[in-house]
C-alpha cells in the first residue's frame, strides 16, 4: 500500500518555519550562561549562612533552583519561538485580563503570599508552590495589547460627529487633536498602573508605562502627547515629593546617601560602591568577591551588578554591558525588519522593556538614579521572572522568524 502523500504546507506555516535570528538567540543564551555563573558566584555565600527553610544552609540552593528555570525558560522560549507570532493578537486581550485579574488576586489574604510586608506576590499555583509577581505578566500583556490595537491605527478611519451641537463639535475637536483615539489605551494604563503601584510596586508600575509609551510612540501618536504626560507626570512626583516623607527620604538617600545613618538608610548603596571601587580594571577574579560575604544586602538579587565588577572589573562590566547593548540593538534590527507593524510595535515594547530594566538597575547600583527595586535580566535570582524573560524572547525571535528574505536582483 503507497504511503500518504504528505500535506502541503499552508503559508502560514511557511512563515512560522524561517529560521531564527541566530544573532539575537547567541546573544540571550551567552547573557544567561555569564548570568548563571555570576549568580552561583554571588550567591553561595548567602544561602550557606541561611539557616532558614528552604534554603537550609545550602550553597547550591539559589543556583540550582535558577539553573532549572533557566533550563524551562529555553524550553518556553523554543515553543514560542515555533509559534505563528499572528497567534499573539487574538491573544492578547485574554492575556490582558488575565494580568488584571491576577493583579486583582494581589490583594486578597490568604491568596496572596506577601514578602516583607509587600503583597505584590502570588504562589504559582494560588496555594502552593513558587512565588511570582503578576506585574512581570502584565508588562508584556499591556505591550501586545497596545501593539494588536495600534497596528490597525493606519487603516481605521476617524469618526465623524455632528456639527449641529455643541457637543458634536466638541468631540470632532477632540478626535482632530487625537484624544479620542487614546482614551481606551489611557483607561487599561490606568487600571494596570493603578492595581500595580498600590501594591506599593512602583519600580514594576514604571516598566508598564515605559514598554506602553514605547508602542504609543513608535505607532505615531503625537509627541505632544508624551510632552504633556511627561511633564504632568513630573508635576506627580513634585506633589509626592512635597506632601510624601518616603519620597523626600529617597531623594534625600539618593542626593546625599554618604551622610545617611550607616547602618540602616544608605547601607545597601554604600556597600555596592565600595564593591564597585574593589573591582578595579581587571577585578579580584570570579569567585573572589569580598563584599559579598554579608556585606551587600541582597548580592544575588538587585546588587548582583555590583558583584559583577567587583569580580571582572570594569572590562567584565564594560563586556556585560556591550553584550546587552548588543541585545537591544539586534532586537531594534528585527523590529525594523519585521514583516508587519504588529510584530514591528511588539518587538519595540519587548525589547524597550529590556533596554529600561538594564538602565535603571545599573543606573541605581552605581548611584545614578534613586533606587527603584529593579532586578538586572538574566543575572538576578528570580526563577519565573526569568522563564518570563525568556518567553519574551521567543515572540522576538517568532517575529524573526517571518523577516521578508532580501530580494535578489
Amino acid at each position: 500500500m503507497a504511503r500518504k502523500a504528505k500535506r502541503d504546507l499552508t503559508m502560514e506555516e511557511q512563515l512560522a518555519r524561517g529560521p531564527l535570528d541566530l544573532p539575537f538567540l547567541m546573544l540571550v543564551l551567552i547573557l544567561l550562561g555569564i548570568g548563571l555563573v555570576m549568580l552561583f558566584s554571588a550567591s553561595y555565600y548567602t544561602a550557606f549562612r541561611d539557616s532558614k527553610p528552604p534554603v537550609s544552609n545550602n550553597p547550591y540552593f539559589y543556583i540550582t533552583r535558577q539553573a532549572l528555570y533557566a533550563a524551562a525558560g529555553v524550553a518556553a522560549m523554543y515553543v514560542v519561538s515555533r509559534i505563528n507570532y499572528q497567534h499573539f493578537r487574538w491573544m492578547a486581550p485574554l492575556m490582558l485580563g488575565v494580568a488584571i485579574v491576577l493583579l486583582i488576586i494581589c490583594y486578597i489574604p490568604g491568596l496572596n503570599a506577601p514578602i516583607n510586608g509587600q503583597r505584590r506576590w502570588l504562589k504559582l499555583l494560588l496555594v502552593a508552590g513558587p512565588t511570582y509577581q503578576p506585574s512581570e505578566i502584565a508588562k508584556v500583556a499591556v505591550v501586545l495589547f497596545f501593539a494588536a490595537r495600534l497596528c490597525k491605527r493606519d487603516t481605521e478611519h476617524k469618526k465623524r460627529f455632528t456639527k449641529r451641537t455643541a457637543t458634536g463639535r466638541t468631540l470632532n475637536w477632540l478626535e482632530k487633536i487625537g484624544f479620542l483615539e487614546l482614551v481606551p489605551y489611557g483607561l487599561v494604563l490606568v487600571t494596570v498602573l493603578g492595581l500595580v503601584a498600590f501594591e506599593r510596586h512602583v519600580s514594576g508600575a514604571l516598566l508598564v508605562a515605559v514598554g506602553a509609551a514605547a508602542v504609543l510612540l513608535v505607532s505615531g501618536i503625537s509627541l505632544w502627547w508624551f510632552i504633556g504626560l511627561g511633564g504632568a507626570g513630573a508635576a506627580l512626583v513634585a506633589l509626592m515629593y512635597a506632601t510624601t516623607g518616603y519620597v523626600q527620604r529617597k531623594f534625600a538617600l539618593w542626593l546625599d546617601p554618604w551622610s545617611a545613618d550607616p547602618q540602616n538608610e544608605g547601607f545597601q548603596f554604600r556597600q555596592g560602591m565600595y564593591s564597585i571601587a574593589s573591582g578595579g580594571l581587571l577585578g579580584r577574579g570570579l569567585g573572589e568577591s569580598n563584599q559579598k560575604y554579608g556585606f551587600v544586602p541582597e548580592p544575588e538579587n538587585d546588587m548582583i551588578f555590583s558583584i559583577v565588577v567587583e569580580e571582572l572589573g570594569l572590562v567584565g562590566a564594560f563586556l556585560v554591558l556591550l553584550l546587552f547593548a548588543l541585545l537591544i540593538l539586534r532586537g531594534y534590527w528585527i523590529a525594523l525588519h519585521a514583516r508587519d507593524k504588529f510584530g514591528m510595535l511588539t518587538t519595540v515594547g519587548i525589547i524597550t522593556l529590556l533596554a529600561a530594566q538594564v538602565f535603571f538597575n545599573v543606573g541605581v547600583v552605581t548611584g545614578l538614579i534613586p533606587n527603584t527595586g529593579i532586578s538586572l535580566p538574566f543575572f538576578s535570582y528570580g526563577g519565573t521572572a526569568l522563564m518570563i524573560q525568556l518567553a519574551e524572547m521567543g515572540m522576538i525571535l517568532s517575529i524573526s522568524r517571518q523577516i521578508p528574505a532580501p530580494r535578489k536582483d
